[in-house]
């Protein structure tokens, strides 16, 4: 029998007295910076880190190639969204639903992250002082697949829709498509990483009754990566 001054009890008492508890908050990186991009003749001024915090699931705190295909695609074409309402799924820091706003008359930019809504909700207070911006943006939390975040937009913003696990992605955009009736349209600025994921991008459109078309013109390689613009409608 071991007693309270043997070893292995004091050893086990060093290794509680080792354990360091620390709050999420020390994971997550807010040191944003304040960033120009220009995508044509178009200039935006915003919040974001050069690199992703720690935690996975903050990668919405900086842009990534498939938000500036996206923009690069918009900015060149922007009679698509001209007078349009349109809901971004996944809007990191809301680089892409803060240009529509220069062409759309309202603007959903939704993620499911709060943290993530934070800053999307600073960006979008940067715009209220731009003479530039001409629709009504919002930020709302949307968890992809999540009916009940998805039916609280829908009724507050009635006439949106648009735009970014894929699963989960594809049940979002069926119910929205669905729900107005096949008078929208999803766009998804596409960066293949791997030929399982294009695979599946597919693969789940077919399985929700979607069609997928690739738009003309708009294969290109981005940060080393090929991307592509789909044009997504119901079949």
């Amino acid at each position: 029998m071991a007693d309270s001054g043997s070893p292995r009890k004091r050893e086990e008492k060093e290794e509680e007295e080792d354990i360091v508890c620390l709050d999420p908050s020390f994971f997550v990186d807010r040191s944003y910076e304040m960033t120009t991009f220009t995508f044509g003749s178009l200039e935006l001024r915003l919040l974001c880190l050069r690199a992703a915090s720690t935690d996975f699931d903050l990668t919405g705190q900086l842009v990534w190639p498939g938000a500036v295909l996206m923009n690069n695609y918009l900015s060149q074409h922007p009679e698509i969204v001209k007078g349009c309402s349109v809901i971004e799924l996944g809007s990191g820091i809301g680089i892409t639903g803060i240009l529509c706003s220069r062409f759309c008359k309202e603007v959903v930019l939704t993620d499911h992250n709060d943290e993530v809504l934070e800053i999307i909700r600073k960006n979008i207070e940067l715009q209220s002082c731009s003479e530039n911006a001409h629709a009504v943006l919002t930020a709302e939390k949307l968890e992809w697949g999540n009916s009940d975040h998805l039916s609280g937009i829908i009724e507050k913003h009635p006439e949106s829709f648009q735009q970014s696990s894929i699963s989960c992605l594809f049940d979002t955009v069926e119910k929205i498509v669905r729900i107005q009736a096949g008078k929208c349209r999803f766009i998804l600025a596409y960066v293949s990483r791997t030929k399982v994921m294009d695979a599946l991008v597919l693969k789940e459109a077919e399985k929700h009754g979607l069609c997928v078309e690739e738009v003309d013109g708009t294969r290109t390689t981005i940060s080393n990566l090929e991307g592509v613009i789909f044009d997504i409608t119901l079949k």
